[in-house]
């Protein structure tokens, strides 16, 4: 059986990701995201659609999933946390398009109906679907994050985001045996230090900047990254605050105990860290040893109100987890150690480090992935530096994609 394949976007780009396969008659979507920049960018229009799979629920790969559910009513398949932190993602991005002034991309009713085109089901869990199973495998980015294995003459799986090894949150991707991988390729050309040595210099950093009388401010994704340094620093003793949309998709994670490495610690991290739910509150909490808050990349989000109080002082500091686009706040502080206020640089006296918490394989971790799955094609997408990989991958068809171009694969 031939499929033919279609980039609505991410082939050579982080972000915005949205892919068709089209078989016969039938036209299927996976995954419609958006690029989270001023103003937002999106993939290229999608077609009718029936049936919708989302791998997870960051932004770049659930965005714009309502344009196309709530116009079609087609069926949406996901682990259903991945479909309720989206919820409160796409509520989210229209939220700030509308503070913004920016078109809006869909609306709330959008979203209801999007919501209700939800079929929810897990890992192992097995649909078949007009002449192809498809099985769900976890993916290792964050909780619920999910590989979808499309299963007809061969075997076709499609990663999403993945990690491939054991962080405090989730368990790693393991590989699965197939004939096509589609496979990001975000940290082509790129590695990561070791996680548990950047875990143990976090740690005493944070340790550092308390006793030194100071507070740590944590700049963090409300998606995964939150809750894992929740639980890396929830031993530590001190007087810790979390802020910001990382405390609904908490309760969330609390609730899908299924999805987490460990969901013990997760609670008792909870436990660790006073919510901020109040304007009091947060005044309180400027006060704190540590404050884990959105946004992440210090572009929104409670971050840029407490680094107003905090900018000044040597003794605090800004510790970034998460990768900082170009274009971002968080990347011009990195840079240049001025950071938008208002609208205005301002300069910032604290200290400022940036530690590697990634969610994303690396170099060496995809191409060791790719081996054990052993396919004959290897499609690479979501990168913009796929041809790093062509000589370590000399073995495999390796496609790399553009945008708007199919291709065709028997599946």
């Amino acid at each position: 059986m031939k499929m033919k394949f279609r980039f609505l976007g991410g082939a050579d780009t982080v972000g915005k990701m949205g892919l068709t396969m089209e078989n016969g008659d039938e036209t299927y979507l996976v995954e419609y995201g958006m690029a989270p920049t001023k103003p937002p960018e999106y993939p290229l229009m999608a077609p009718r659609i029936k049936h919708a799979f989302l791998t997870h629920s960051h932004l770049d790969h659930c965005g714009m999933i309502p344009a196309v559910c709530g116009r079609d009513r087609c069926e949406l398949f996901s682990t259903p946390l991945t479909a309720e932190v989206g919820e409160i993602m796409m509520h989210d991005s229209l939220k700030i398009a509308k503070a913004e002034n920016y078109p809006l991309p869909y609306t709330t009713g959008d979203i209801e109906r999007t919501m209700k085109a939800v079929v929810p089901f897990t890992f192992g869990d097995t649909i078949e679907l007009n002449g192809f199973d498809t099985k769900l495998h976890s993916a290792g980015h964050v909780p619920g994050a999910t590989m979808f294995e499309f299963i007809g003459e061969t075997s076709t799986v499609y990663t999403g985001d993945i990690h491939t090894v054991r962080t405090r949150l989730v368990d790693a991707a393991r590989p699965v045996d197939c004939e096509n991988l589609f496979i990001e390729g975000t940290y082509g050309g790129r590695y990561h230090p070791d996680r548990k040595q950047v875990e143990a210099d976090f740690v005493e950093k944070v340790k550092e900047v308390v006793d030194r009388g100071g507070t740590a401010l944590i700049p963090s994704f409300a998606v995964g990254r939150t809750q894992e340094i929740m639980i890396l620093l929830k031993d530590l003793g001190f007087d810790m605050w979390v802020d910001g949309m990382g405390r609904s998709v908490t309760r969330l994670y609390s609730e899908y105990p299924e999805y987490l490495l460990n969901a013990r610690d997760l609670k008792a991290a909870r436990r660790k860290f006073s919510e901020v739910r109040t304007a009091n509150m947060r005044k309180e909490a400027r006060r704190a040893d540590v404050i884990v808050t959105t946004g992440g990349m210090l572009d929104g989000g409670p971050a840029l109100n407490y680094i107003r109080s905090l900018k000044d002082d040597p003794a605090n500091a800004i510790l970034l987890v998460g990768y900082q686009a170009e274009d971002t706040n968080g990347r011009m502080l990195m840079e240049t150690g001025l950071l938008k206020l208002d609208d205005e640089p301002v300069k910032i006296n604290c200290e400022l480090q940036k530690f590697d918490f990634s969610a994303h394989a690396d170099h060496k971790q995809i191409v060791d992935f790719v081996r054990a799955c052993d396919p004959t094609n290897v499609v690479i997408m979501h990168s913009e530096t796929r041809e790093m990989f062509l000589e370590d991958l000399a073995d495999y068809n390796v496609i790399l994609p553009s945008l708007d171009e199919p291709f065709v694969l028997d599946v």
